[in-house]
């Protein structure tokens, strides 16, 4: 269990790719495959309820994406480069093994010489459990402010999944078909949070505190190809078993929203907003009817942005509130949940 009493959300901010890569539009490529098993267009987004996702330019590398979120999420926050003393590159995508991404992103925002930085990579979950990180920091006085951001890059493990399916479809199985539809469903994007001490915060948004819950006997469900950055031109695949995750995930979030309430003394009725990692339709509507929760409470991003890994709740959650402010004092869940099994969950006093 974490508990806090001074540490704040200050500010998010987010970049989002110009290509706009629709289902429709992969199921064309996808023409051989879907012909041969008898399967008909617009099967991608009706399972999915993703109508698009977007792709950063051929060339761009993770921390890019990462800098323009930082970058917007300090500029929200009004606060300089100058004022933060911890930065941490939290996504699956990396621009390479070595030396950490956190440290190009750190150059390229001309953060202080001696901030700390480092790169934290868990699946879906890095940016909520970097969330947790740098708060204890904050909480222990050890730091006043600091950054997390995250960029994602699906181009090369989408395209490399439609070229291997079309290149095989005479031969590939329906088990096959079915453990790389996932990987169609990734998007790219990147999203930045300021958190401070409340002692100079100019929000006043309080993390009070959040669990954590593991079921790692599911770790075999999703599993992706090696790790070898995104500058070396290396094919990215992904395998995933969907409907066994489902049911194991939602069995785990389901665990661990009752150890949430349970530790933070909230109850279902107290909530007034929550934000989630966005799979897809049929994965949020199962995550709330396992956790007892009215999804009209959600706010959704998977329709134009698909599955954004590490992404997906912080940038879920900076749109949402961009869009729709909460009002001061509003009890806001974070649902966050990825492959491994992990989940995370956070409570905000907004």
């Amino acid at each position: 269990m974490f508990r806090y009493e001074h540490v704040c959300f200050e500010a998010f901010g987010y970049a989002l790719p110009e290509h706009v890569v629709t289902s429709a539009q992969i199921e064309r490529e996808l023409a051989p495959v879907y012909g041969r098993f008898g399967l008909h267009q617009g099967r991608l987004e009706l399972m999915t309820g993703i109508k698009e996702r977007r792709f950063w330019d051929e060339d761009e590398l993770p921390s890019e994406g990462s800098t323009r979120a930082g970058r917007a999420a300090l500029d929200n926050a009004g606060v300089g480069p100058e004022q933060i003393e911890c930065l941490m590159h939290t996504s699956v995508s990396r621009d390479f093994l070595e030396p950490a991404t956190a440290a190009v992103v750190h150059d390229k925002l001309s953060l202080p010489g001696k901030s700390i930085l480092y790169d934290i990579s868990n699946a879906c979950l890095g940016f909520v459990n970097g969330i947790f990180c740098l708060a204890n920091m904050i909480e222990l006085g050890q730091v006043k402010r600091g950054l997390i951001v995250a960029g994602e890059s699906s181009r090369q493990l989408v395209r490399t999944t439609i070229d291997q399916l079309v290149s095989r479809a005479s031969k590939i199985t329906r088990r096959e078909l079915k453990a790389a539809f996932a990987s169609l469903t990734i998007g790219s994007g990147a999203v930045g949070l300021v958190m401070a001490h409340e002692s100079v915060s100019q929000s006043g948004h309080q993390l009070v505190g959040g669990v954590v819950g593991t079921a790692t006997e599911h770790h075999h469900l999703c599993r992706g190809s090696a790790d070898t950055g995104f500058g070396s031109g290396a094919a990215m695949t992904m395998t995933t078993d969907a409907e066994t995750l489902l049911v194991g995930g939602c069995a785990l979030a389901a665990e661990t929203w009752a150890d949430f309430r349970r530790e933070m003394n909230w109850h279902n009725g107290d909530i007034d907003r929550t934000y989630c990692h966005q799979v897809g339709e049929a994965h949020r509507d199962r995550l709330y009817a396992s956790i007892g929760l009215d999804p009209a409470r959600d706010f959704s991003t998977y329709p134009f942005l698909g599955n954004v890994g590490s992404v997906s709740l912080p940038i879920t959650m900076a749109m949402g509130v961009e869009q729709d402010p909460p009002r001061r004092g509003a009890r806001i869940a974070m649902l966050g949940i990825g492959s491994g099994l992990c989940s995370v969950m956070a409570g905000l006093r907004w």
